[in-house]
């Protein structure tokens, strides 16, 4: 979930082959194969699951996929990577784990409903460099546990990794005797034209990336799960343990260099707070800039003044450093950057989506300013997606989740790992995160396996329920006509 960002397939000039006979030769073989496949039971639905899983989740798979991506993409880093692959695989297959997506998936006796499961057909997901192995085998997993087949429209520069992983899983495939065509990629090169038509012929599109792909995916007349923004803002607030805040912000912020839209952009810190957590941050490795070096950062960041430059997306801040001339020794060897803010908007990129180990730093006097300051970056961008909160004051985290314009309200957990799911909370693990109305998207979940499959009830009849006019209008008459 980029910002205004130029890096994915709807955003790049390619060269554009007749997609005409292309596409739809791919949705027909991926036709065949869903067929081939809806008629499996449980058991033969979650043993290929359980296949497609092991081709990322085999250590020797995840390291070339991971360190192939890093050669394709330059984005993130490889260590980071490894790990990444692996728990968000390994956390959706425990998340799948017993759950029913064939035939009968429950019963309601006394309502007199019986649920079944039925697929939807042919899935396109659309796929982006960020993270161009997680988020496809993610996408791949849902899609197939609830027996559909899958076409993946991976981001140019993730197509080499795309390409490596379905090598990874028609090995496994082939194990179970499962076609090949079950699971297809675009071919590189990668274009908007083809995209266009695979969105505008498929059931279903899953659409993780940037705003172009997220609206274009809108307008294809095909029913879309699509991301908002992401611009994530937390709140160190009085009773914050600063410290613990500082160590899970650092390991969020500095994972992957930033990749995450999940990563936290920006800290509102109240004002008997904020010393100390400055000192806590340094002790992470964070240095806090000076107004001259934040102009500096600024104009390597945003050379034209409104996109990221992309030479600097997702990289070290060692790199960044080097490229924005930050030569102060600290700066050198800093894990990453601190700069102060006063104003949103516009005129102030700091507030916006980095995607870089960079955080923004605002004060509040109370926790109520620093909501109203979170309410005011996401006026500007990322409403919906999620804010975090250190705080041990419970009545807080309430208040972010009555008032806020966010789908998720983090405590005290390092927002990048937490906001997709982790094993230490209790949100599926996803890559896509819904930003309900807020972000432009009609849901407001983390996208998991239930919107993979189409629902059809049975009803029977059962005994007559008439409500009685008192129970429904008693309390309102009896005030109308006192």
């Amino acid at each position: 979930m980029s910002a205004g960002l130029t890096l994915s397939n709807a955003e790049t000039s390619f060269s554009e082959p007749n997609a005409t006979g292309l596409v739809p030769a791919l949705l027909a073989r991926a036709r065949i194969a869903q067929r081939q496949i809806d008629n499996y039971s449980q058991q033969q639905i979650d043993l290929l699951v359980s296949a497609l899983g092991w081709a990322v989740i085999n250590p020797d798979n995840n390291r070339a996929l991971a360190e192939l991506a890093i050669r394709d993409t330059g984005l993130g880093n490889a260590e980071d990577k490894v790990i990444k692959n692996h728990r968000k695989t390994l956390g959706l297959l425990r998340d799948l784990q017993g759950k029913k997506t064939v035939g009968v998936i429950d019963e309601f006796p006394d309502r007199g409903i019986i649920e079944i499961a039925r697929p939807v057909g042919v899935v396109a997901a659309i796929t982006p460099s960020t993270n161009p192995v997680a988020t496809v085998i993610n996408n791949i997993i849902n899609a197939v546990k609830c027996r559909n087949a899958v076409i993946v429209a991976p981001s140019p520069k993730g197509a080499g990794s795309c390409a490596r992983l379905l090598d990874y899983i028609y090995r496994e495939l082939d194990v179970l005797h499962v076609s090949h065509d079950l699971v297809q990629m675009l071919p590189a090169p990668v274009d908007r034209a083809q995209t266009a038509l695979l969105m505008h012929m498929a059931d279903l599109v899953i659409v993780t990336g940037s705003q172009a792909n997220v609206r274009a995916a809108a307008q294809s007349g095909t029913p879309t799960f699509g991301v908002g923004v992401g611009n994530v803002a937390s709140i160190i607030s009085e009773s914050a343990d600063v410290e613990l805040a500082a160590q899970k912000i650092a390991h969020s912020k500095t994972f992957d260099n930033a990749t995450s839209c999940s990563s936290e952009n920006s800290l509102i810190i109240l004002d008997s707070r904020y010393q100390s957590m400055l000192a806590a941050l340094a002790g992470q490795g964070g240095v806090v800039l000076t107004v001259q070096e934040k102009s500096r950062l600024q104009q390597a960041l945003w050379p034209d003044g409104d996109k990221l430059s992309r030479n600097l997306v997702a990289r070290s801040a060692g790199h960044i450093a080097a490229a924005a001339g930050l030569d102060r020794p600290a700066c050198r060897t800093a894990r990453f950057f601190l700069v102060e803010e006063q104003g949103v908007g516009e005129q102030f990129p700091f507030s916006g989506e980095k995607l870089a180990p960079v955080l923004t730093l605002y004060r509040a006097g109370n926790f109520q300013a620093a909501c109203d300051r979170v309410s005011e970056l996401y006026g500007w961008q990322g409403a919906g997606h999620s804010v975090g909160l250190h705080s041990t004051d419970a009545g807080e985290a309430l208040q972010a989740g009555l008032t806020l314009p966010v789908s998720r309200v983090i405590v005290n957990q390092a927002h990048c790992f937490a906001a997709g799911g982790n094993f230490d909370n209790g949100l599926p693990f996803t890559l896509t995160l819904g930003c309900g109305t807020w972000g432009k998207n009609h849901f407001s979940d983390n996208l998991d396996y239930r919107y993979f499959f189409n629902k059809v009830r049975i009803s029977r009849p059962i005994t007559e329920n008439i409500p009685s006019l008192d129970s429904l209008f008693g309390e309102y008459l009896r005030r109308r006509n006192a």
